[in-house]
């Protein structure tokens, strides 16, 4: 018989990204790919947070990290943008007003 096992495959206790937040995340890292920002990513599971980071180099430090943090959800928000030094860029309970700081270097004025 066989077994299948959904993912993010999360043990009890553990944070996972739901499937419409990490397709969201992910199309930006796409979209992030194709623009020549962005080349890596990894992705970090724990008891307290799960860690989506965006790499300019695989041998860098984060340029981006995604973290979400349900026990902050009544507090400051369970979404955050890390920037690469480790400072907080934006924070809320929106995914999507989150992200809008990176999604704003995809912008170009285009001229007629």
């Amino acid at each position: 018989m066989t077994n299948v096992t959904p993912f993010p495959a999360v043990s009890p206790g553990q944070v996972g990204f739901e499937r419409l937040e990490l397709q969201r995340i992910m199309d930006l890292y796409g979209r992030m790919v194709s623009a020549g920002h962005w080349r890596d990513y990894a992705m970090d599971m724990g008891r307290e947070a799960a860690v989506f980071s965006a790499f300019r180099r695989s041998a860098e430090r984060p340029e981006y990290r995604i973290e979400k943090r349900p026990a902050l959800r009544h507090r400051q928000g369970m979404w955050a943008l890390v920037g690469e030094g480790g400072h907080i860029l934006k924070r809320g309970p929106d995914l999507h007003n989150v992200l809008a700081p990176v999604e704003r270097k995809l912008l170009r004025i285009v001229k007629e």
